[in-house]
């Protein structure tokens, strides 16, 4: 049973999974696709509007100091949200 766990060990490793993860999570610089969007309808609205959509890819480019907000780049366009709104985004690497 032990050689069978090494085996599904040692593939699960081949493959890295990087769980998803908030928006306000990432490190500047690092890109990810979203996973889905949790808030309310009219916040989801104008997110959407601006591109903000699951499966389309999203840049980190910087964070501002003292819980400021986060610069992202969804395709050629920059948007400033704020913290609170991209811990409602969810993202994976």
């Amino acid at each position: 049973m032990t050689a069978r766990y090494g085996i599904i060990l040692n593939i699960v490793n081949a493959y890295t999974y990087n769980p998803p993860m908030t928006l306000s999570s990432m490190n500047p610089g690092e890109i990810a696709t979203i996973i889905s969007i949790h808030t309310d309808e009219a916040l989801h609205q104008r997110l959407l509007a601006m591109g903000f959509r699951a499966g389309k890819t999203i840049q980190l480019i910087r964070k501002a100091q003292f819980s400021g907000p986060l610069q992202v780049r969804i395709g050629t366009t920059d948007i400033l949200l704020r913290k609170a709104e991209a811990e409602k985004i969810m993202v994976q690497t």
